[in-house]
């Protein structure tokens, strides 16, 4: 098993924190108090970002078992840069808020550097998976 340094964990609990506090701060106030005929679609966005945001907060006291929720956040973040930003980039079709929605998912480069990647392969790579039977 990879050990995992205490100043590391601290810098996790710090990401969880900041996904939390952010997500709290923009998410929950509109969650809670949404007018009738929300759209579907931003109902379903702030519900996931809602659980997300009660996920990192276990992260705090969980860093290591809580990765995949700064993986999830990591790996979504990026496909919707590359499959919508991107394009639209390239076609010079970046409105104001597409721009706003791609500087949120660039600051997620900041977990790059913070996830422990030698725990994540040892963990969810080369560690054998639970058995089927």
């Amino acid at each position: 098993m990879t050990e995992i340094s205490l100043w590391r964990l601290y810098l996790l609990r710090g990401a969880y924190l900041l996904i939390f506090v952010g997500l709290a701060l923009m998410i929950w106030p509109n969650f809670i108090h949404h007018r009738e005929g929300w759209p579907l679609m931003n109902s379903v966005v702030s519900a996931l970002l809602a659980g997300v945001s009660v996920l990192a907060a276990l992260g705090l006291r969980y860093p290591l078992r809580m990765l995949p929720v700064l993986l999830f956040e990591l790996v979504w973040k990026t496909i919707w840069l590359i499959a919508v930003a991107l394009p639209l980039w390239r076609a010079g079709q970046l409105d104001a808020d597409t721009m706003e929605t791609v500087r949120d998912c660039l600051f997620t480069v900041v977990l790059i550097p913070l996830i422990p990647w030698d725990y994540v392969i040892a963990n969810y790579v080369r560690k054998p998976g639970d058995r089927w039977r």
